[in-house]
């Protein structure tokens, strides 16, 4: 007879570190930031020398940017929805009911989801990012958690309070 102890090996740790992100990502804007309404594809950029997250349009220029230290938190979402085909064969008339296998036709969609408190302009917001896969989603928001100094919470990372006080500039009265 061996131990109970002896039998259980240490499992990995399931939550490892996901590999940096590369500078640049392809990306989908979705929406969320005051004044930038239209949806766009683009590339998501981390401007390590203007301490700013960057979204480039097609064309290359700059779309919008959001300063690391206005990030008050981010997290991975995952939306499952119809794809067009699927949607298409519904509407297909067809025999015994067949065309209701279009309402099995699923894909995931991949988002980046940033909130952000900007103290320059006291504009808060939720915007965020269609990415293309699991891993590049996981690397992202990683890498913009930790130029972003955010703590981790559960499946996001969250901007401290007592550090958020200590960066913010005291009102003159």
């Amino acid at each position: 007879p061996r131990a109970a102890a002896d039998a259980q090996t240490p499992a990995a740790d399931p939550k490892a570190t996901p590999p940096p992100a590369p500078a640049t990502l392809k990306a989908k804007y979705e929406g969320g930031v005051s004044g930038y309404m239209k949806k766009q594809t683009g590339t998501l950029n981390f401007d390590d020398a203007a301490q700013r997250l960057v979204f480039r349009n097609k064309e290359g220029r700059e779309y919008l940017a959001l300063p690391y230290a206005s990030v008050a938190s981010v997290w991975p979402d995952t939306k499952a929805r119809r794809t067009t085909a699927g949607t298409v064969v519904t509407y297909i008339p067809m025999p015994y009911g067949a065309n209701l296998l279009g309402l099995l036709m699923r894909e995931k969609q991949r988002f980046l989801v940033i909130q952000y408190d900007d103290p320059d302009t006291d504009v808060q917001g939720v915007t965020s990012f269609k990415l293309d896969n699991k891993q590049v989603l996981a690397s992202a928001v990683h890498t913009l958690a930790a130029k972003a100094e955010l703590k981790p919470r559960g499946e996001s990372y969250v901007r401290d309070k007592n550090k958020a006080a200590n960066n913010s500039t005291p009102d003159d009265k």
